[in-house]
């Protein structure tokens, strides 16, 4: 019998697309249940879009794989029910439930590289949806063209012949969105959509969604730690914390008003609309998540709570009302925002002395790859430099040559042309031409922490090995430092006999900050170091980062795609497009403006907490092609404020428009300002 022909039970009237009550999921380790989500009560109505949020660990995810029945083999639920579209799903047979996974819900995950089948096209890929639904061979292939038309993919035709590994991140997660909401769904759940996609890319997703859902009604469960996505996207929201509900009410009102220390503490670690001179060090929230089933017999904040009380400790919260439908799992939620600060703000900030020679300079750094028989231009002519104790902030979107920039300056890739100095010493343009203190000197933190760490070793052989090679340290002068540099990431010492695999994501990214500094670093590259951690352990990293920049000069360059971190952490900005430095200049001037075209569309797309509405501009298309790149400026093709002939056939080069501020862009900064002045960027 197929999908298709199988019965599902009629539903049960209800206003809700989903209801969860009293859900208890536990997870089988070592002959014992470790319960993770306890007593879980929300609802999902028709048409709205719910938020949960919470640090990794909390539950989400297990909750949304509790929802479609996806629990690994150790997981199952205990107690409670969950209803989608008013179906008891607790009930379902094998057969109903993959129907009901066919028709009434579906699922886009937080990496669509690894949804999607690198063997299969993704014409193949997003037929079978239709396919297991009875549909025809043909029939199936022209949906799946109207599938990806639908989330506007300009030449479906030529994306369904491809394969995976042949689109983008942005593309192949509008792949993913096309195949879940190809069957009109009841509820679909979005677990971390846009973790990995850079601002642009990030804001079209978002807009696709709210656009489709609007069109479909169809309701939405968003899973993130981005609380700005939440604000823009979510109409309620739910803040989950070690398989608890603390707090649920409207998006704006937990944000403006929370009432959990919790919440209160998620808010704070996030900066928001300046430096680090404007907010000094970030507040974090202290201690760690509690153990995978252990006892909480009180509230099961009250171990990292300021706020705890005896009573906290022995009698569990009930959901108090914090007015309207907002509440909150305190007993003390009336005064949940008096919660002290953990760190003190003030910070001591590194002095910057230009006048000194730089520790890193690069000049005319170009990079050219060999590609089926074409040139690609991956970096060209990049020139500036990186004093002690400063941030330089590398920012653009995916394919405009940050990473090579990068692994050109370290080594990784040999460049093809300029060179790179350190202290004013030439550099070996290849890693194996350096010196051992070069080497030092010098290090990054990779992106991907998956593909940075040895899988077989333990934390502790991973970071002795870094503290031996760098430091030269052994026997107990190295277990001791591999103990503090284990506390200054935030990574409880029980991780020290664990391996990459047995821990998350952050986990695993803090062990890869934490062999950076295992010999003193001159320079590190962050090469987006934050972009898999928490609010809360992103917090602890930067604050960290900055107090190592302060005792010791060491200096950044800090790649990523969150603006506001990057705003944050830097001195200077620079913009990449296509390989090119399309802006170059002081932190406060390149965010405040006037800034060049592309630096203006960058800004535009970054969702706020405080739900700002800011008129966003839209950049047509992807990144034209390194092999083929554009004639005259190489942003013409996708930019608003293109004047006509001039950016067409004549590249502008990277010139000085007021002190210590470059662009490189035909209209004249005066122009911009002008043109800016009435559109102005809401702060990042």
């Amino acid at each position: 019998m197929s999908v298709a022909e199988i019965e599902l039970p009629e539903p049960v009237p209800t206003p809700h697309a989903l209801e969860l009550r009293d859900l208890d999921v536990v997870y089988r380790v070592r002959g014992r249940d470790r319960q993770v989500l306890r007593g879980v009560t929300l609802e999902v109505k028709r048409g709205e879009a719910y938020g949960l949020v919470g640090e990794s660990g909390c539950g989400k995810s297990t909750a949304a794989l509790a929802i479609v029945q996806y629990l690994p083999r150790n997981g199952r639920v205990r107690s409670g029910e969950i209803e989608i579209d008013g179906r008891d799903v607790l009930s379902l047979s094998r057969g109903q439930l993959r129907r009901l996974r066919s028709e009434s819900v579906s699922m886009v995950y937080q990496n669509p590289g690894a949804a999607l089948n690198p063997s299969l096209t993704i014409g193949r890929q997003v037929a079978e949806v239709f396919r297991i639904r009875g549909v025809g061979r043909s029939e199936s292939l022209e949906r799946a063209r109207e599938a990806l038309t639908r989330v506007q993919i300009a030449d479906p035709g030529s994306v369904l012949a491809r394969y995976p590994h042949q689109l983008s991140g942005g593309m192949q997660q509008r792949v993913i969105i096309a195949m879940a909401l190809a069957t009109d769904p009841a509820l679909l759940i979005l677990d971390e959509p846009t973790t990995g996609l850079d601002a642009t890319v990030e804001a079209e997703v978002l807009d696709l969604v709210a656009r489709l859902q609007a069109e479909l009604q169809t309701s939405v469960l968003f899973i993130s730690h981005n609380l700005g996505v939440i604000a823009k996207m979510c109409d309620r929201v739910g803040v989950l914390y070690a398989g608890r509900l603390v707090e649920e009410g409207a998006t704006e009102t937990v944000l403006r008003d929370p009432r959990h220390p919790y919440t209160v503490g998620l808010l704070r670690c996030i900066p928001r609309g300046g430096t680090r001179k404007d907010h000094g060090r970030l507040d974090t929230i202290p201690g760690f998540l509690p153990n995978l089933g252990e006892e909480l017999p009180g509230c099961v904040f009250a171990p990292r709570c300021a706020l705890v009380e005896e009573i906290c400790r022995v009698e569990e919260p009930p959901l108090y009302d914090a007015g309207g439908s907002h509440v909150s799992r305190c007993h003390f939620h009336k005064r949940a925002q008096t919660l002290p600060r953990v760190l003190a703000a003030d910070l001591a900030l590194p002095v910057v002395d230009r006048s000194e020679a730089p520790l890193l300079a690069f000049d005319d750094l170009g990079k050219v790859f060999k590609q089926q028989g074409h040139d690609v231009h991956a970096l060209v002519g990049a020139s500036t430099a990186i004093w002690p104790g400063e941030t330089l902030g590398l920012v653009g979107e995916s394919g405009s040559g940050k990473t090579t920039l990068a692994r050109a300056l370290l080594g990784i890739l040999e460049p093809t042309s300029g060179g790179v100095t350190l202290e004013g010493e030439a550099l070996s343009p290849a890693l194996r031409g350096r010196s051992a203190e070069e080497l030092r000197a010098l290090q990054i933190v990779f992106q991907n922490p998956d593909s940075a760490l040895n899988r077989r070793h333990q934390v502790r052989r991973i970071l002795r090995r870094s503290l031996k090679k760098l430091a030269g340290l052994t026997g107990r002068p190295a277990e001791q430092r591999l103990l503090e540099l284990m506390q200054s990431v935030r990574l409880a010492e029980r991780y020290v006999s664990a391996r990459p695999g047995q821990l998350s994501g952050g986990l695993k990214q803090r062990v890869a900050i934490a062999r950076a500094f295992a010999g003193d670093p001159r320079l590190v590259v962050c090469d987006e170091p934050t972009s898999a951690l928490d609010v809360s352990v992103q917090a602890a990293i930067l604050n960290l980062l900055v107090e190592l920049q302060a005792e010791r000069r060491v200096a950044y360059l800090f790649i990523s795609h969150d603006l506001g971190v990057v705003r944050y952490l830097s001195d200077r900005i620079a913009v990449l497009y296509l390989g090119r430095l399309m802006e170059l200049g002081p932190a406060e001037v390149v965010f405040d403006g006037p800034h060049h075209p592309y630096t203006e569309a960058l800004l535009s797309a970054v969702p706020t907490i405080d739900g700002t509405e800011r008129e966003r501009i839209r950049l047509e298309g992807d990144i034209p092609s390194a092999a083929s790149p554009p004639t005259g400026c190489v942003f013409h093709t996708r930019c608003p404020r293109k004047l006509g002939a001039i950016c067409e056939e004549e590249e502008p080069p990277l010139a000085e428009v007021e002190p210590a501020h470059s662009m490189r862009c035909h209209i004249p900064i005066e122009e911009l300002r002008r043109l800016q002045s009435d559109k102005k960027v809401a702060r990042v």
